[in-house]
């Protein structure tokens, strides 16, 4: 059993059908290939990462298994394993992303030297793209009708945890240097999992979701996306605490929504895998994005000093914490892409980088979904304004208080505008503009209006008024 992103023992088809075959070697490869890359050099999601391989090897050793570790690049690994074990098959979670995909290509193509075969089980995702091929084959382009059909779909069984997992006893390496060590962002593991799952339904956040998702300061939200991310618990394990669809509370069902957002973008990036590079729609591929480079722009917006608050506070969070809210995440894209005028891609790698529920298919997708360039009818013209935004879901101004210090003493009449004191009330608040506080990096409304100008130019003649009600985006 070759564990990837799929840390946890229970619900596990792979590994069941593992077991069920006869002794088994628990596998977990470090690939320094996968490592380098740009989208993977994030300490809080890699410490997370360790811990829970950590909790996950304690699970196998209760077992009387444990987790081999192995470095090195798995075409050449997993069939060196294979032949030191005599295993004929090699038991896997698939992958949808196209690195996952090509690496298990190669792997496949290796094993046939060593004897065994490479068994791609599809168990990450409650509804396996297979079974929601959409009305011409190729899968859904826009959310509303893949929801409508996923939602017709059977919660899959709950698969128990093997008793016992015997196997051969091979030599391994611990983690080592090759994952930073030190305490992670959050508890790893199932059981950590489990735990938040549970207090997320039992404690009633769950039913007033669809309530409370969008307060900043209260944050309504899971907290299980780091957990989902990396296999730690599963879709269908939430779905069924949260009960039977069609007879849930409003704010289940609205939950439920957001697991279906993220089974989208997974489909997605696997039937359009050019989308991990660049835009699903070629027109959108010739708008022009400022140079800016690792300029002044984007080191403002990264560093949260734009002298938007709601967009500083959002950054910093992610700093601070490594997670961000979803509103938040939803204002901070928006503001890059509409008002700093910068290419989404830059923003999608800072948020790899940063946040410890970094997926490269919910990640990619909510970045192409602000910016216009992928799923969904045509929402470039959504431009979120970051202070409406801020006055409609922190209005008392205690989110943006939390994460910019600058702010706490200003008052509640200016903390989402605090360029616009006087004199007099900036020395009262202890907030000078310029000085203790950024000035505005550029101005919302002519930006946006830029912002449309660029996307008319690159081929697109749809643009119209903004909605009344600005879309909503899924949830983290």
């Amino acid at each position: 059993m070759w564990f990837r992103r799929d840390l946890r023992l229970a619900d596990h088809p792979a590994l069941a059908q593992a077991v069920a075959r006869g002794p088994v070697t628990c596998l977990w490869v470090v690939d320094p290939a996968l490592l380098a890359r740009r989208h993977h050099t994030a300490p809080a999601r890699l410490r997370f990462l360790r811990a829970g391989l950590e909790a996950l090897d304690a699970e196998l050793r209760a077992r009387g298994s444990r987790l081999v570790v192995r470095r090195g690049a798995p075409e050449e690994v997993v069939p060196a394993v294979a032949r030191e074990t005599g295993a004929d098959r090699v038991h896997v979670t698939a992958e949808v992303s196209p690195y996952g995909r090509a690496r298990d290509d190669r792997v496949e193509a290796a094993l046939v030297g060593a004897g065994a075969t490479l068994h791609r089980i599809e168990a990450d995702l409650m509804v396996p793209p297979a079974d929601l091929p959409g009305p011409t084959e190729a899968g859904y382009l826009v959310f509303s009708p893949f929801a409508r059909a996923w939602m017709q779909q059977e919660v899959p069984p709950h698969v128990p945890a093997p008793d016992r997992i015997p196997g051969p006893d091979i030599g391994g390496r611990d983690l080592g240097d090759d994952l930073p060590t030190g305490d992670p962002p959050l508890p790893a593991g199932p059981e950590a999992a489990r735990e938040t799952l549970v207090r997320f339904v039992r404690s009633g956040a769950a039913d007033r979701y669809d309530a409370h998702r969008d307060v900043l300061a209260e944050d309504a939200t899971s907290g299980l996306s780091a957990y989902l991310r990396f296999g730690m618990c599963t879709d269908a394990q939430v779905a069924r605490a949260l009960g039977a669809p069609g007879h849930l509370s409003r704010g289940r069902a609205a939950f439920l929504r957001q697991i279906t957002w993220r089974e989208f973008y997974h489909h997605h990036l696997l039937r359009h895998p050019h989308v991990a590079r660049g835009p699903l729609r070629p027109d959108r591929g010739t708008v022009r994005w400022d140079p800016d480079g690792e300029g002044t722009a984007l080191a403002a917006w990264r560093r949260g000093e734009t002298g938007y608050p709601l967009v500083d506070a959002a950054m910093r969070q992610m700093a601070e914490v490594s997670w961000m809210h979803n509103r938040g995440r939803l204002v901070v894209a928006s503001f890059l892409v509409k008002d700093l005028l910068l290419d989404w891609r830059r923003g999608e790698t800072v948020f790899m980088q940063g946040l410890v529920d970094g997926d490269p298919a919910n990640n990619n997708g909510g970045w192409q979904w602000v910016a216009g360039t992928g799923t969904d009818a045509a929402p470039f013209h959504r431009v979120l304004n970051p202070t409406l935004q801020a006055r409609r879901f922190d209005p008392g101004g205690a989110y943006i208080r939390r994460y910019v210090p600058e702010l706490r003493g200003v008052p509640d009449a200016h903390v989402h505008e605090p360029w616009r004191m006087s004199d007099a009330e900036q020395r009262a608040a202890g907030c000078r503009i310029g000085r203790d506080y950024p000035a505005p990096v550029v101005d919302h409304a002519q930006r946006r209006r830029e912002a449309l100008e660029r996307f008319r130019a690159a081929g697109d003649a749809r643009i119209h008024a903004p909605r009344a009600a600005e879309a909503r985006a899924p949830a983290r």
